[in-house]
C-alpha cells in the first residue's frame, strides 16, 4: 500500500467522508454477531481513510488501530471521531509495507475498505497470517462500486461523458498502481492462509442533490482537485450544466447503492 502518487487522495479529504455513501449499518451487525464482538477485541483498518470504517466499528470494540498512508487522512479522521465522540482508535500513519514494523499486536480482524488493491495482495496476507488471532478474518468491504445486477441511473451516463471530455483514458481505468489488478480479490484470498471466502451484500437507496454529485466526484482519485489541476473549475461547471440539463423529477440524483464484504476466514483444522 504505497501513497497514491501526485497526493491525489491527499486532495479528496475535504470530500471524502462528506459525499462518499456509508456502509450499510447491516454490515457491522454482522460483523458484531458474527464474531461476538462484545468491547473486548482489538481490530486492524488498514488503508483506513478518513475512518468510514473504523468509526462505525469502534463503539463495538476495545481497539481499533487505523492505518493511512495520507497524513491528511489521518488527520481528518482523528477530526472526525473527536466531532462524533468515538474513542478506542489509535491512529496510525503508516502502509501494508511498513504493517510487520509497527507492533501493532495481535487482532481479531483485518478491514479493508476499497484498499486492498493497492497493496502487494499475496505477500499482505501472509503477513497477515502471523497478526490474525484464529478465530478471525480478513473483511474486504465497498460501497458505491458498480455491479452487473445493478441497473446505474441514467444520470450517470451523464457524469461519465463530462469525465471523457475532460480526463485522459488513464485516469479513468481505475486509481490502483497499475489500475485494478486482472485476479480478483476472492481468487487470491482461496490461495491464500484465508482460504473460506464468503461474499455478503446489501442495497440502499440514496438520493443526492447536484452540489452532492458534484462533490462525490472530487472525493474520487481521478477526479481528485489534485487530478483536475488547473481544469477543475471547467470540470465542476462542465457537470453542473450537463446535470442541471438532465433535470430529474424533484432535482434529486437516485441511485442504489450496495455495500459489498467479502469475509475471509482460515479453515478448519
Amino acid at each position: 500500500m504505497k501513497p497514491p502518487p501526485d497526493g491525489l487522495f491527499a486532495s479528496t479529504v475535504p470530500y471524502y467522508a462528506r459525499f462518499r455513501p456509508a456502509y450499510d449499518p447491516r454490515l457491522f451487525a454482522l460483523l458484531g454477531q458474527r464474531f461476538s464482538l462484545d468491547g473486548s477485541q482489538r481490530v486492524l483498518d488498514l488503508g483506513a481513510g478518513s475512518g468510514a470504517l473504523t468509526l462505525p466499528l469502534a463503539p463495538l470494540l476495545r481497539e481499533v488501530i487505523a492505518v493511512d498512508p495520507e497524513p491528511e487522512m489521518i488527520a481528518e479522521g482523528r477530526r472526525l471521531a473527536a466531532q462524533a465522540r468515538v474513542s478506542g482508535i489509535d491512529w496510525r500513519l503508516g502502509s501494508s509495507d511498513t504493517l510487520l514494523a509497527m507492533d501493532v499486536g495481535p487482532v481479531l480482524l483485518t478491514v479493508m475498505g476499497a484498499s486492498f488493491h493497492w497493496t502487494d495482495r499475496e505477500r499482505l496476507l501472509r503477513d497477515l497470517d502471523t497478526l490474525i488471532e484464529p478465530e478471525g478474518a480478513v473483511v474486504l468491504a465497498t460501497c458505491g462500486a458498480q455491479h452487473d445486477d445493478l441497473e446505474p441511473p441514467p444520470w450517470l451516463a451523464v457524469v461519465e461523458q463530462v469525465r471523457r471530455r475532460h480526463l485522459d483514458p488513464e485516469r479513468l481505468r481505475g486509481s490502483g498502481p497499475a489500475g485494478y489488478p486482472d485476479v480478483r480479490h476472492q481468487e487470491v484470498l482461496l490461495r491464500s492462509p484465508f482460504s473460506r471466502v464468503e461474499e455478503v451484500h446489501w442495497d440502499q437507496a440514496v438520493s443526492r442533490s447536484v452540489d452532492e454529485v458534484v462533490g462525490l466526484q472530487l472525493s474520487y482519485s481521478f477526479t481528485s482537485p489534485a487530478a483536475l489541476g488547473p481544469g477543475r473549475a471547467a470540470f465542476e461547471r462542465d457537470l453542473r450544466q450537463a446535470l442541471n440539463s438532465f433535470g430529474p423529477d424533484g432535482g434529486l440524483f437516485d441511485e442504489r447503492v450496495r455495500t459489498e464484504a467479502v469475509i475471509a476466514t482460515r479453515p478448519p483444522g
